[in-house]
């Protein structure tokens, strides 16, 4: 049998393998059996060099013609399958939008911003103003402008985060700086509060962590006193832990606040008893207050013969652990899902 006669069996062979395949493995093992490197159509074309020149030309033609037919025939059989294969798929994929749906997983605000929220419902109910301010902060207004020395301890490397050696860029330890910017920028009187991440470097513990929030308060206004502090921060106290709520103020030491208090609730977790949460201490301290340092205020060219305020700092996650009997500050940043669906 001649070369023209195998090039119109290959050529009738490999359309009729084309049109038959249903799956693509089946084209894939046709396109090789014809048009492969060792393919049929292939080894007839390698035998072109046996012909004479005469030959050459006609054959040639016909075998470009066969293989061209086979390649169109491929192209044909590909588009057929790909159609069809899409065609599964849409039908598989069919939607019944008559099924009713699967309803949407809600989630809800964390534990720490519940209590947030219901913090500011408290302030802005007795007319504070809202703050936010700058997590990277200027040593100045961190310590400088609140009356920290720099031999206070709470300066060192050791405990606070610094940028530079120089020690005049920061994370800031504590949201007490707004209080500066507040004076620079608000008129008087003012009430403020300022909520906020802080950093210091604390080991972790049931009641410590190295980042935590604060919320900053501050009253500016002519005669105002402690007794105005204190009957604040036990209004806070109630609204959030319900009327009744035991406190209790300590005498301390800020360098921005004159005269100085911590305040304490009793554990919500041992009632007063002692246990690990308070550390057998029966109270957990909820926050550091005072009266405005006169020297503070001059700072911030406020006339202290003529203005007076207090202040407070109060930590977030505490408040929030007491609100809600949680035992282990370490819970709130754990995210464990577990946990934060009781809230």
């Amino acid at each position: 049998m001649g070369i023209r006669e195998d090039l119109a069996r290959v050529r009738e062979e490999g359309l009729a393998a084309m049109a038959k395949a249903t799956l693509g493995e089946e084209l894939e093992a046709a396109r090789l059996k014809y048009l492969g490197k060792k393919g049929e159509l292939t080894a007839l074309l390698k035998q072109m060099g046996r012909l004479s020149a005469e030959e050459r030309p006609a054959m040639g033609a016909l075998a470009n013609e066969a293989r061209a037919a086979v390649e169109a025939a491929l192209e044909t059989a590909s588009k057929k399958l790909e159609a069809a294969a899409l065609e599964r798929k849409l039908k598989a994929e069919t939607v019944d939008v008559t099924i009713p749906g699967k309803a949407p997983k809600i989630g809800h605000r964390h534990p720490m911003y519940l209590a947030l929220d219901e913090i500011k419902d408290v302030f802005v109910g007795m007319g504070f103003t809202v703050l936010d301010g700058p997590e990277v902060e200027l040593a100045e207004l961190n310590f400088d402008r609140l009356n920290a020395e720099e031999s206070h301890p709470s300066r060192d490397w050791s405990d606070t985060f610094y940028f530079d050696r120089d020690e005049r860029v920061m994370l800031r330890s504590q949201t007490s700086p707004m209080q500066v910017r507040a004076m620079e920028t608000m008129p008087l009187p003012m009430r403020i509060i300022a909520p906020g991440r802080v950093y210091r470097k604390d080991e972790v513990d049931a009641t410590h962590s190295p980042m935590f929030h604060q919320v900053e308060g501050m009253v500016i206004d002519k005669n105002v006193t402690m007794a105005d502090l204190k009957g604040t921060l036990n209004l806070l106290v109630e609204r959030l832990y319900g009327a009744g709520t035991k406190t209790r103020f300590r005498p301390h030491h800020f360098p921005f606040t004159e005269p100085s208090c911590e305040m304490d609730v009793q554990c919500h977790k041992c009632g007063g008893a002692g246990c690990p949460t308070c550390k057998g201490e029966g109270w957990i301290e909820l926050l550091g207050a005072g009266m405005i340092h006169p020297t503070v205020l001059e700072m911030s060219g406020i006339d202290p013969n003529v203005w007076s305020g207090w202040a407070f700092g109060m930590g977030l996650e505490r408040t929030a652990m007491r609100r809600f009997k949680i035992a282990d500050l370490r819970l709130i940043f754990e995210n464990d899902v577990r946990f934060l669906e009781q809230f």
